[in-house]
């Protein structure tokens, strides 16, 4: 601790996870650290590797569930404190703390379009990268040149965006332990009256299709090949189904929301749900929630 407090390092105690994930729930992190910069970060983590002190990273907590045992030994967050954009002529850098939505915004500010797709994504960029995060028919591999990482050596390395394997939800950051510091995103001049109605069109279509005023990660599972989780979900019979305080959302079956419940309710109606859609198409719905933490 009077090591972070002389590097003037941001860090909390006992830290509950219910504060800083968007599903407002699950039990405290030993240790937050909110790092304000990539010597920082890698400082946290050659320190913590001599310590022997294990650590989980977090992100923006947009898309993961902490369990209500909570995380163990450090959650490392990535946020506002890492969050600069700068423009360079028709690319768009970032720091993983950044929001997508605030990228896009920026972007816009600059007269670039083509990532507008992202504007409504609720992660970070760090987040949005590892998942290869996208939405209405967008992803951000179309427009990534490529991510600042931070490897498993803690050596700092610029990856082209074709080195990082994306796919549908999926990077080899998932794989190689390597984590985000910055993206590049390269867009292209045009016209920004036209983005600018195109996002207040997702933005109404959120609006009226999902449950965006109860706290949740987003879609809960992945997308399978050739369906709909929402769909199949809803042919299950189980929209609006609850467990606890965790609901099945009324408006869009794809989410699960929290209504005042644990994790551990959210978890049982996550298992509830893939047993059920299995039982009846066949298909084993897979989360798109991270789960972190202890039970």
């Amino acid at each position: 601790m009077e090591w972070m407090n002389r590097q003037g390092i941001p860090y909390l105690t006992d830290a509950p996870m219910r504060d800083y994930t968007t599903f407002r729930a699950g039990g405290p992190a030993d240790l937050l650290i909110s790092p304000k910069s990539a010597e920082q970060i890698r400082a946290v983590l050659q320190m913590c590797r001599q310590l022997e002190v294990p650590v989980t990273l977090l992100g923006n907590g947009s898309n993961v569930l902490v369990r209500d045992g909570g995380i163990r030994g450090a959650a490392l967050r990535l946020g506002s404190e890492f969050s600069q954009i700068q423009i360079e002529g028709s690319m768009v850098i970032a720091q993983a703390g950044a929001k997508l939505a605030a990228v896009v915004s920026a972007a816009l500010n600059a007269g670039l379009v083509g990532m507008e797709f992202a504007g409504g994504i609720p992660g970070s960029v760090g987040g949005g990268i590892y998942m290869n995060a996208g939405a209405y028919g967008g992803e951000l591999s179309q427009v990534l040149h490529s991510a600042l990482v931070l490897t498993a050596d803690l050596e700092i390395v610029q990856m082209p965006s074709e080195a990082l394997s994306l796919s549908y939800r999926h990077s080899a950051l998932m794989e190689n332990g390597a984590l985000v510091l910055e993206g590049r995103f390269c867009l292209e001049p045009g016209d920004t009256a036209a983005a600018r109605e195109y996002l207040r069109e997702l933005a109404a279509r959120r609006r009226e299709k999902q449950p965006l005023d109860l706290p949740s990660a987003g879609s809960t599972f992945k997308r399978p090949a050739g369906h709909y989780a929402g769909a199949l979900i809803e042919s299950a019979g189980l929209k609006g189904f609850s467990i606890g305080g965790a609901q099945v959302s009324e408006k869009h079956a794809g989410f699960v929301v929290n209504r005042g419940g644990s994790a551990a309710d959210i978890l049982a109606l996550i298992r509830h749900v893939q047993e059920c859609v299995s039982a009846q198409s066949g298909i084993w719905l897979e989360p798109e929630v991270l789960i972190l933490g202890e039970d």
